[in-house]
């Protein structure tokens, strides 16, 4: 099964952005009614289910006289992500999962069997047709129909299985790359190449501020706090959409000349306790990028190797392994007093991530 995802940005009318509001808002109270449920099963030593939850919702809705007229797959998902929060938590992969407030991400999904693309237009259940600004890229079963708004735009993103195989590409004749990840510069591989961070929100941060600081003096919940909301938003949207196509275009260049790749495990979240550098590393959004090279390289069936968590790649010397450990962050260049190599540090560090790479046998 080959999945892939489109997200194309929509056209509704008034009436349709009414419903979508209301059925985000439909799979919210879901969520919530959901997690209720779970914390109370907790605290009387009680581990709920998905079935157990759903279970529960399912007769809960029948006391709201509202329920009928809402889509019941947007509920259903919503106790579906409750679920898999609960899950992801287990396995210590992100914190205890909370209550959903009103104004929040706003989203709910329906499955892919109730809708039907057409063109520019896709059919919705209960709704039927909301153009789209461009056509769905892909044919194949739709699997999953998911309705979004980020910075006052509504979005769909379809989920569809092309039934097409995906087959490793054939890398004969491509080299083993080493890639360093960095703040000033996003990417660096051991070549020599570099793909810079366009730092976005360094660029827009005193717009930013200046329109949140006309937000704060607005009535709260007024028609023109609502309107200076927008303004904050877009540029919000702004910032992840700058991002978001360097990270895009700097690892589908990566991979497409890659036979394998060597990177750092990086603990972003320690990263982050460093303050002086915490607001620099959320712009460049490392995290991201990195997952997004994972991602496309496991589309191709390109292997990914990272270096072991302590590995100090850029303190090792890549020509004779010499460990220079006085070396800061201000110092650009590695200059080793073994050997006398003299190199940029971050085209060091590629190197010596490339070398873990090469050395790498699957067992």
């Amino acid at each position: 099964m080959a999945l892939k995802a489109h997200k194309i940005a929509l056209r509704p009318t008034d009436a349709q952005v009414t419903w979508f509001q209301q059925q985000c808002g439909y799979a919210r109270f879901a969520f919530n009614s959901a997690l209720a449920d779970f914390k109370a099963g907790l605290s009387a030593g009680v581990f709920r289910s998905f079935i157990d939850l759903n279970t529960r919702w399912n007769q809960r809705k029948k006391e709201l006289d509202w329920a009928g007229e809402q889509d019941q797959r947007a509920a259903l998902h919503g106790v579906k992500n409750l679920s898999d929060a609960v899950r992801r938590w287990q396995k210590k992969q992100n914190n205890f999962p909370k209550f959903k407030k009103r104004g929040s991400r706003q989203s709910y999904t329906v499955e892919g069997y109730q809708c039907k693309v057409d063109g520019k237009s896709i059919k919705l259940p209960k709704i039927g047709t909301v153009k789209m600004f461009s056509a769905l890229r892909f044919d194949g079963k739709i699997k999953r129909v998911t309705i979004s708004r980020t910075a006052h735009r509504w979005f769909v993103s379809i989920l569809v299985d092309t039934g097409i195989p995906t087959y490793p590409r054939d890398t004969r004749g491509l080299p083993v790359v080493g890639i360093d990840v960095g703040i000033n510069t996003l990417a660096t591989l051991d070549d020599g190449t570099k793909y810079e961070n366009p730092r976005p929100l360094k660029r827009y941060e005193r717009k930013l501020a200046r329109e949140q600081r006309k937000l704060s003096r607005k009535v709260f919940l007024s028609q023109n706090w609502y309107k200076q909301k927008r303004k904050v938003e877009r540029i919000h949207y702004r910032i992840a959409c700058i991002r978001k196509d360097a990270h895009h275009k700097a690892a589908t260049a990566i991979v497409m000349s890659a036979a394998k790749i060597g990177i750092e495990t990086l603990s972003v979240t320690n990263l982050l306790k460093n303050r002086k550098l915490a607001k620099a590393l959320s712009d460049a959004a490392l995290g991201g990028f990195l997952e997004k090279l994972k991602t496309k390289a496991e589309t191709l069936g390109i292997p990914i190797v990272q270096g072991g968590r302590f590995f100090a790649s850029s303190k090792t010397c890549s020509r004779c392994g010499e460990k220079k450990d006085d070396l800061t962050l201000s110092d650009r260049h590695y200059h080793c007093s073994n050997c006398g190599t003299s190199i940029d540090r971050d085209v060091n560090a590629a190197i010596n991530l490339k070398h873990v790479a090469v050395g790498y046998t699957e067992t």
